[in-house]
């Protein structure tokens, strides 16, 4: 007889949707792509208030203004037959296609350059994985006691570069204990005085691998194979450099600001004629969307800042500290049996 009972059929058909349900969950999506655990009010919450807080001053103004132009088109005693009204409706039609398309064209620029900043430290993560993996395994003659801290030296070097970068890229100060523990204290210092510090972490791995070739450790092509992973790291930090100063052309951002404020301005004295009051309600929702989606877009723009809406470098980096420190671990077991 089975200590636990079988479950039926039925039972097994719930869980299955349960869970099923919960992986299309926001808090479920939320929770696999930033390590943190928090309902579904807090996500939105999270997520829509870095862009509301910027759209909140249009809506302020534009429901004023709309409050003003209700009240002139009521003193005035304007009607919906009124001849200007015709015209105007022509006016906000027009400018209306112009605007969706630009609105469209602008959140797919930023899309792109989020979604590559994605790409990229995804590669960053597997290129990370196939070379502390590859120092693991491929430089396993050691031929004293010292050899082997040394080698997980520069294992967690790995992970100072990819630390090293995400600071790189939010252009931040270092913040001690983020590096201190991944590399020693005369390292730590060149590294604080160097002008590209990624670059700096580069520098220290290839040398590390000539030295191994040096000493008959590695053959030749073994040291290619690694020489190439460095290579892609180079390659993934060049593109992220380029994502975080080539921003999407100022001149584009400033006009679509430009035709968004003319076509908010103008919108009020068409629907002042039909809806009276109403007006200041619609234009709220029309700001709150209109400016909305352009800050959305402004978001995305630079994906590797601290914004909630930006790319979680943190958990990306953790992620790779948690695979280096495994790799160090078998390792260490390996050497042991």
């Amino acid at each position: 007889m089975p200590l636990y009972p079988r479950s039926s059929k039925r039972d097994r058909t719930k869980s299955a949707f349960k869970r099923r349900k919960f992986s299309r969950s926001w808090k479920r999506k939320f929770q696999n792509y930033t390590g943190e655990h928090k309902n579904g009010f807090q996500i939105a919450w999270l997520l829509q208030g870095a862009i509301t807080s910027q759209v909140l001053p249009w809506v302020a103004f534009y429901s004023g203004y709309s409050f003003l132009i209700v009240l002139l088109a009521q003193r005035l005693e304007l009607t919906s037959s009124f001849d200007v009204g015709g015209g105007i409706a022509h006016i906000v039609l027009s400018i209306n296609l112009l605007l969706s398309f630009l609105l469209i064209f602008r959140t797919n620029a930023a899309h792109d350059r989020y979604w590559e900043g994605r790409k990229l430290w995804g590669s960053l993560v597997n290129t990370t994985r196939n070379l502390a993996r590859g120092i693991s395994i491929t430089i396993d003659r050691e031929s004293s006691p010292i050899d082997s801290p040394i080698k997980e030296e520069n294992m967690k070097l790995i992970d100072a570069f990819c630390v090293a970068m995400k600071i790189h890229l939010r252009q931040e100060e270092f913040v001690e204990e983020e590096l201190m523990i991944l590399m020693s204290n005369s390292r730590y210092r060149q590294l604080y005085k160097s002008g590209h510090p990624p670059l700096k972490i580069v520098f220290w791995l290839g040398e590390y691998l000539q030295e191994q070739y040096l000493l008959n450790r590695i053959n030749l092509y073994q040291l290619n194979t690694l020489h190439k992973l460095l290579d892609d790291l180079v390659d993934i930090l060049g593109g992220c450099e380029r994502i975080l100063k080539t921003p999407t052309p100022i001149v584009y951002s400033l006009f679509l600001k430009q035709l968004l404020v003319i076509y908010c301005l103008i919108l009020p004295i068409e629907l002042a004629v039909h809806f009276n009051f109403w007006t200041i309600l619609i234009m709220a929702l029309f700001s709150l969307i209109l400016f909305g989606i352009e800050e959305i877009g402004s978001e995305l723009e630079n994906p590797f800042g601290r914004d909630p809406n930006d790319l979680p470098l943190d958990f990306i980096c953790n992620t790779i500290s948690g695979n280096i420190q495994e790799l160090i671990k078998s390792n260490q077991a390996r050497l042991t049996d």
